[in-house]
């Protein structure tokens, strides 16, 4: 089990989990980074709506 480092959230993590299988995150878009200060693993939720916002602001500023 991992915790997210944003919200502190326990899931899995096949890196984590030593799982032959990828990661969860691997089927989300590689494109936005994750800010420095959060380094570390995010929950799928965090990750979801960080990656949500990213492209909402993309998006707004063209």
């Amino acid at each position: 089990m991992s915790t997210c480092t944003r919200c502190g959230a326990q899931f899995g993590c096949a890196m984590v989990d030593g799982s032959p299988e990828p990661c969860w995150c691997t089927a989300l878009p590689p494109a936005v980074p994750v800010p420095q200060e959060a380094a570390g693993c995010w929950c799928p939720a965090c990750l979801r709506a960080h990656i949500a916002a990213a492209l909402a602001n993309t998006q707004a500023a063209s």
